[in-house]
């Protein structure tokens, strides 16, 4: 069987201090690259522009909308979707160029490792923490709601998994997770609103102490050291500033 060509898409926003190293470590796996960039002010452009990768602007509307729309900026069929904190390792790199040579399903889980203020997070739930992010477009699509997207192959389709990590650099400081908490707990707040949710005391008292306890016990956080105690004590607190904007929210409608 003959090699496909394979396309990587990136969409990014004001991704300065990541866009480099991961289009740094695409090597020779990538034969289209297409960043897909929602009108950044710093140098994520200029950057993209430096590894002569093809920009495309596009203003954000969703991250659904703007991953299938990156999707379909791609030359080749077969796409190799990441984000711009995300690095691919040798091994990875090696693995995609064989499977390039005997691709045989519509889209491949790959196991991604986190770094979280300079740690490797292997616990906590937050590892493989499988992402579906190899696939043919013609055999599936982003679909979800305003924050949690996923691919999803079509019905009777297979999906296969890889084994090497994609390397995933999300957090840099204790900052940075507050701030897209932040972000993201409105994102879901508005989610939870918009599908008639309400927040009780159960949600605003209880909820956010489970989550700490699932995530530091349960699925042994408690082995990543500080970095596991960080991850579940936010995340706690991400539950928490979720359900308090849905009440927020709540209040608002109902006045």
């Amino acid at each position: 069987m003959p090699s496909v060509p394979l396309s990587v898409v990136i969409i990014t926003f004001n991704e300065e201090a990541n866009i480099g190293r991961c289009l740094a470590a695409l090597g020779g796996v990538a034969d289209d690259v297409v960043v897909v960039d929602s009108g950044s002010t710093d140098r994520t452009v200029a950057i993209c522009q430096e590894h002569g990768v093809r920009v495309v602007t596009h203003a954000f509307a969703g991250y659904v909308e703007q991953k299938n729309f990156a999707t379909a900026q791609a030359r080749y069929n077969h796409v190799l979707q990441l984000d711009a904190d995300e690095v691919l390792t040798d091994a990875l790199r090696a693995e995609i160029e064989q499977l390039k040579a005997n691709w045989q399903h519509a889209g491949y889980t790959l196991p991604r490792l986190t770094n979280y203020c300079g740690q490797w997070v292997r616990h906590g739930g937050w590892y493989p923490d499988r992402k579906l992010r190899l696939y043919d477009r013609r055999l599936g699509a982003w679909q979800g709601q305003l924050l949690h997207e996923r691919y999803e192959v079509k019905a009777n389709q297979t999906v296969g998994s890889l084994t090497n990590d994609l390397l995933h650099y999300s957090y840099p400081t204790i900052e940075s997770h507050v701030q897209q908490l932040n972000k993201f707990t409105s994102i879901g707040a508005e989610e939870l609103a918009a599908r008639g949710k309400h927040a009780g005391w159960v949600q605003l008292g209880l909820k956010p102490g489970w989550k700490f306890l699932h995530l530091y016990l349960l699925r042994g956080g408690v082995l990543d050291g500080f970095a596991g105690l960080g991850i579940a004590a936010l995340s706690a607190w991400g539950v928490f500033l979720k359900y308090a904007k849905l009440r927020v929210l709540n209040r608002q409608t109902a006045r």
